[in-house]
């Protein structure tokens, strides 16, 4: 189930406090580009915390690009 936009609208990165762009595939996550930080997002929900994030560039190799 993906994300409501009203919710989408007031997510920032716990990180930094910047922009998350919201991704579909290959799974629903949030990006942080400033942090070059992953959130996902499990059942619908945001998973928010730093200590949870993956790294931007191990997302990027997963997918095989």
């Amino acid at each position: 189930m993906p994300l409501a936009s009203d919710l989408l609208a007031i997510l920032v990165c716990p990180k930094c406090k910047g922009a998350l762009e919201h991704r579909l595939a290959p799974a629903e996550t949030l990006v942080c580009h400033a942090c070059a930080l992953v959130y996902a997002v499990d059942e619908g929900i945001p998973v928010m915390l730093i200590e949870e994030a993956t790294p931007l560039a191990v997302e990027a190799e997963g997918q095989g690009g």
